[in-house]
């Protein structure tokens, strides 16, 4: 899957205090500067609550709102940036493809100007970029700039970085789609080994890792070099999420339809008995 670590969280309290600021500055009966500074943010909350309630027409009005105010501090302003960001992942999510390009370019320019070429805010631009082409299946436009963010990030944060590892799986995953599996491999190789180096043995996203680069093996034929990552991914689930996880289970699953790949019958009835078993008592 593609893979972006969002960089800028906003939880259900903050969408409330933000609101509620929002009803206290509209009392006011003029513009101060203290609610021209937060008045992007208010509506960019309001533009997110929308899109939680799968309101996309009021997101949109609150997210223009959010990039007209936001402009009042500059048209290049890092918080143009922010607003036009939120607002093209709306379009991308309509297939208003053209409409969010535009708005990410943009965002990405922002970025540039505010932060110089080599900055992870940069990285973020091209990513959000890379992955509007993905979804359109452009991947010769996608993939120089999924490189781009990977090169970025490995300078400025390290190359163990979190963000490290969601380019490489950005990247991974554009090869795996065009069947060039070669070109694949190695990169969902480095992720597991930056997964091992910087998490604790037992941690669910190594399982989840591991049980990745499984099932891309199998697709390729590899069975061999799967089946001691899916035994691995299973061990990880039982001792660090209990035995009733929903991630079990589906590694139960895909080692079973592993092992049926293999000719072995009986083996793969137990993994999926386990795995019935399992979600029964869930239940």
């Amino acid at each position: 899957m593609w893979c972006l670590i969002p960089r800028n969280k906003v939880s259900r309290s903050k969408l409330l205090l933000v609101l509620a600021l929002a009803l206290t500055c509209a009392a006011l009966t003029c513009a101060t500067p203290c609610f021209a500074e937060a008045a992007w943010e208010i509506y960019l909350a309001a533009g997110k609550l929308a899109v939680k309630k799968g309101d996309n027409s009021e997101a949109e009005k609150q997210f223009c709102l959010a990039v007209e105010e936001a402009e009042k501090l500059g048209p290049e302003d890092e918080r143009v940036g922010t607003c036009l960001t939120a607002l093209a992942l709306l379009y991308r999510n309509e297939q208003r493809y053209e409409e969010a390009e535009k708005l990410y370019r943009r965002s990405v320019n922002i970025a540039i100007k505010v932060h110089g070429p080599h900055h992870p805010s940069v990285a973020t631009g091209l990513t959000n970029l890379a992955l509007l082409y993905g979804v359109q299946g452009k991947s010769r436009e996608a993939e120089p700039l999924f490189k781009g963010a990977l090169t970025i990030d490995e300078k400025a944060l390290g190359p163990d970085h979190r963000f490290v590892v969601s380019d490489l799986n950005n990247l991974a995953e554009l090869y795996r789609r065009n069947k060039q599996p070669e070109r694949a491999e190695p990169l969902y190789k480095r992720v597991l080994t930056i997964m091992e180096k910087t998490l604790e043995p037992m941690d669910p996203d190594l399982a989840y890792t591991c049980s990745g680069l499984a099932v891309f093996y199998c697709q390729q034929g590899k069975y061999a070099e799967a089946e001691p990552l899916f035994k691995r991914a299973i061990a990880i689930d039982e001792g660090a999420v209990g035995a009733n996880n929903p991630r079990l289970i589906n590694d139960l699953k895909s080692y079973a339809n592993m092992l049926r790949d293999t000719n072995r019958p009986e083996e793969a009835d137990k993994m999926e008995a386990l795995s019935k078993t399992i979600e029964e008592e869930g239940k």
